[in-house]
């Protein structure tokens, strides 16, 4: 699914009559949202949906595969994802 089929769904889906353009601004500011909460505590928790983590990857030693030479990996932060058991038995 595109950023576009969401907000298509979600419009089809209020049956309030909210344009695309208003939808996709919810959609937007939904999103920019999740991030600042996932920056400033650490994680962001939808209930029936899912968790988001932020996860830490030490520093490491890597090879680079055209020259077998090692590289030094920095450290690095990502975000993990524990799906909710309602939404996990779905699939």
């Amino acid at each position: 699914m595109t950023k576009a089929d969401l907000i298509n769904a979600v419009a089809d889906a209020s049956g309030d009559g909210l344009s695309k353009k208003g939808v996709e601004r919810i959609v937007d500011s939904m999103f920019a949202t999740m991030v600042d909460a996932i920056a400033k505590n650490g994680r962001f928790a939808y209930p029936g949906f899912g968790t988001f983590t932020v996860k830490s990857r030490a520093a490491r030693v890597g090879r680079n595969p055209q020259t077998g030479a090692s590289i030094q990996i920095p450290a690095s932060k990502s975000v993990g994802f524990k799906a909710a058991p309602n939404f996990k038995s779905k699939l």
